[in-house]
């Protein structure tokens, strides 16, 4: 049942921990201006020591939009309400710009709030953007790659870098009722003109939503939305456990899985844990296809073989089925600086972070030269593992044997779950968890949701 009533702030944010402050995300349309004032409200009445800090970003892409950022900064002096105005400066992409911009919101965002030593961004999308996602990527069949999973729509919390929470406490609230609020409070607004752009998929698709026509579409769409966030939960839940119980590492960049999963009897999960698998194995930000996932997951029950997918070699030999980077496509000797992501698997620290360091894979013949381990795991495979990890290029070019490394590396490179290292939906916490256990990497800052919400 969506929130339609007057007091709109009535269980909007009483399952939201907000002890570490919060950034509200504002544009200055209407749904951004009322999560703010709501959440002001909010604070005001259950947490008034708790910093709330207003956040403006201009893109530069239209013109009004720094008059915009003005007005909103007017409206929260004129509240008392901590306020910023940030800038995406720099080149603009030809290509990809919306996800660009996306990309240099949040990045600021999070700028912001790490400024302030606050640790929740909160944005104001609504129950109509849910519904209009979810029948974007139902028209463009987006299920069909990934099984439905986009399907769920816009998770209540995604947590962006592995460190920052986003949250999205308006998800169950029509934009109707929120600029009826705002008439209450006589706020006005600002309409984005490009809303009105035809020529944008989501403007056509708001348009088909108008209206009485469009409501019991919008309806179905959200009932959709939380049919599926509820089975990509339950999915991802009994992919984790089979994380668990089946997944070893052997030594870094080498997985190992148990043949008895392929008769675990889950072959749904199975194929769900292979792919999250295969994705942090290779580096890659998304999923392998749902399809190729399956066709992979029925020539391993076959019987062996060596095959690759994602960046990924899966070799399956009597010891166990194998999981480790491919080395073709590996990054080229390049400076690296403190806190990059290397190959999209390792986050690089210097140990000296005062400039960059060279750092280049180790290559086979490097890592012939190193000892392996005493386990049961077949040494060439050890090796092949290896040769895909980062080293300090001078250490490679002279490397020596243990314990000369790694301690003359020059740097740490720590494990990242690649598929869910830049954005992790609270839909996917549980295999999240998992691998991060599996490879070593940080755990997971706390959720700062509460009760059902939480997924």
């Amino acid at each position: 049942m969506l929130d339609t009533g007057p007091d709109l702030s009535t269980g909007l944010f009483s399952h939201i921990d907000f002890s570490n402050g919060a950034v509200a995300a504002v544009s200055g349309g209407s749904d951004s201006t009322a999560l703010l004032l709501l959440l002001k409200q909010h604070l005001d009445k259950t947490a008034p020591s708790a910093k709330l800090l207003a956040v403006t970003i201009d893109h530069g892409l239209r013109q009004g939009s720094a008059d915009e950022a003005r007005t909103v900064a007017k409206l929260c002096a004129d509240r008392d309400i901590a306020h910023r105005m940030l800038a995406w400066s720099g080149a603009k992409p030809s290509t990809g710009l919306p996800a660009a911009a996306r990309e240099a919101r949040y990045q600021l965002l999070a700028s912001a709030a790490r400024a302030e030593g606050i640790g929740l961004i909160v944005t104001g999308h609504t129950a109509d953007d849910q519904a209009e996602t979810v029948l974007m990527r139902r028209d463009r069949n987006d299920a069909t790659r990934d099984e439905g999973r986009g399907l769920a729509g816009m998770a209540p919390a995604t947590l962006h870098d592995w460190r920052d929470w986003i949250v999205r406490p308006l998800l169950g609230v029509r934009r109707d009722a929120l600029r009826d609020f705002l008439r209450r409070q006589q706020v006005g607004w600002a309409e984005d003109p490009t809303n009105a752009d035809e020529a944008f998929e989501r403007t056509r698709m708001r348009a088909a939503l108008a209206g009485e026509a469009g409501a019991q579409r919008m309806n179905d769409a959200l009932a959709l939305a939380a049919r599926q966030a509820g089975d990509r939960t339950r999915l991802g839940g009994e992919a984790a456990r089979l994380i668990e119980r089946f997944a070893s590492q052997p030594a870094a960049g080498l997985i190992r899985l148990d043949p008895a999963l392929l008769g675990a009897g889950a072959d749904r999960a199975a194929v769900y844990a292979l792919r999250v698998l295969l994705a942090t194995s290779g580096g890659i930000a998304f999923l392998p296809d749902q399809a190729r996932g399956e066709a992979l997951f029925a020539r391993l029950k076959a019987g062996f073989l060596c095959a690759t997918l994602s960046r990924t070699v899966v070799d399956f030999r009597r010891a166990g089925i194998f999981l480790r980077r491919e080395m073709r496509g590996l990054p080229a000797a390049a400076a690296t600086i403190d806190g990059a992501i290397w190959d999209g698997r390792r986050q690089i620290t210097l140990n000296d972070a005062g400039g960059a360091l060279l750092i280049a894979p180790f290559g086979a013949m490097a890592a012939k030269r190193l000892a392996v381990g005493r386990d049961e795991t077949p040494p060439s495979l050890l090796r092949a593992a290896l040769a895909a990890e980062p080293g300090w290029l001078q250490a490679v070019e002279k490397v020596g044997p243990e314990p000369d490394w790694p301690t003359s590396q020059g740097f740490a490179a720590s494990p990242v779950v690649a598929p869910f290292a830049r954005f992790l939906p609270s839909f996917d916490l549980a295999p999240a968890r998992a691998v991060a256990g599996l490879i070593g990497a940080a755990p997971l800052p706390a959720l700062p949701l509460r009760g059902p919400s939480a997924g």
